[in-house]
Parts: C-alpha cells; sequence; structure tokens
C-alpha cells in the first residue's frame, strides 16, 4: 500500500515537474528593444554604382561616381517592386549634385553628409509615398575629373590615376533574409 502511494506521489511530482518546466519554454520571448523591433521590420536594398556628369559652362568637367544603398520598411517593399529605383536615384542625385551643387569640389570638408542624405530620403519618399525610405546609406561618393579619365585611357591599370574620394562608407551586405 506505502509502495501505491509513494509511486502515485512520484507520477504526480513528474507531471507537475514536467507541466512547470514545459509552460516556462513556451513562454514568449522577452521583448526587444525599440530599435532591434525597428530594424526587424526594416530591409535593405542595395544600390548600383552611378555615374552623374559635372557639367561648367555646356561641357562635361567630370563625373561623380556614387553608390547608395537604402532601408526601406519591409510593408512597403511592394512599392519598391514596381517602381525604377535606379532611376529614381539617378534622378535625385542630378538633381541634388548637378542642379542644387551640394558638393563644392574646391572644398569637399564642407560637404554636409547627413544634409545630403535627408534629402535624398525626403525626395525618393515624394515619389514612392512617405515612410518607404527609412535610412539612406552612402557607400561611395567620388570625382574623377575630365583630365583625370583622359590620362587614364592612356595609362596601364596599375598607373591609373584614383578618383577624389568625397565619402566612402562601409559596404552594405545585403540581408541574409531577402526574398531576392
Amino acid at each position: 500500500m506505502v509502495k501505491l502511494i509513494l509511486t502515485g506521489l512520484w507520477v504526480c511530482v513528474v507531471t507537475l515537474g514536467a507541466v512547470f518546466f514545459s509552460v516556462r519554454a513556451s513562454a514568449p520571448p522577452p521583448p526587444l528593444d525599440e530599435e532591434a523591433q525597428r530594424l526587424a521590420n526594416m530591409q535593405v536594398v542595395k544600390g548600383e554604382v552611378i555615374n552623374v556628369p559635372l557639367l561648367a559652362n555646356g561641357t562635361v568637367n567630370g563625373y561623380f561616381i556614387t553608390r547608395i544603398s537604402f532601408l526601406m520598411a519591409k510593408e512597403k517593399m511592394h512599392v519598391v517592386a514596381q517602381m525604377p529605383l535606379t532611376e529614381m536615384m539617378t534622378d535625385e542625385l542630378y538633381t541634388l549634385l548637378v542642379g542644387n551643387k551640394m558638393i563644392d569640389l574646391a572644398n569637399t570638408k564642407a560637404f554636409k553628409l547627413e544634409a545630403f542624405k535627408q534629402k535624398i530620403k525626403e525626395g525618393l519618399n515624394t515619389k514612392m509615398g512617405e515612410g518607404t525610405v527609412t535610412d539612406v546609406m552612402v557607400e561611395q561618393i567620388d570625382y574623377l575629373g575630365k583630365e583625370d579619365i583622359r590620362e587614364n585611357t592612356s595609362r596601364s591599370a596599375k598607373n591609373q590615376v584614383a578618383p577624389t574620394k568625397i565619402v566612402e562608407g562601409t559596404p552594405v551586405a545585403a540581408p541574409a533574409s531577402s526574398g531576392h
């Protein structure tokens, strides 16, 4: 009789322990902080290299060489699939670099990167819908003058004239979870 009672108690303890640990293991994970949650709802859209000519007095004086990527809201990615993002970015760069002359080649240190990124973000959000582009990541902005291009055509690959670095950022890695 005592064995039967002890066996019953043992089964109850094991059952209660199993229920306790299964409930504890199935509890929702702790909430993410606000920044981590915001980033979880974003996707990186890697930009292409875009060359923008610098025009002065009706002639081309050189080229801006840019690579700009974007952080976009995942729920608005359907908009990106329907729009020519490269062409829209090229238009925005022409406006800022040729039309507004945001970069003064005589004084590249005065270039305000944050203002430049904000203008790109505002311009693209105006075209694609507010909140589509959440951040702009500038990977590269270089300038190669007309004279440098001419010299490079006559030089070997090892002796090329390097472009003027205006901004050089960290390459943006394509997200592992992108559906593309």
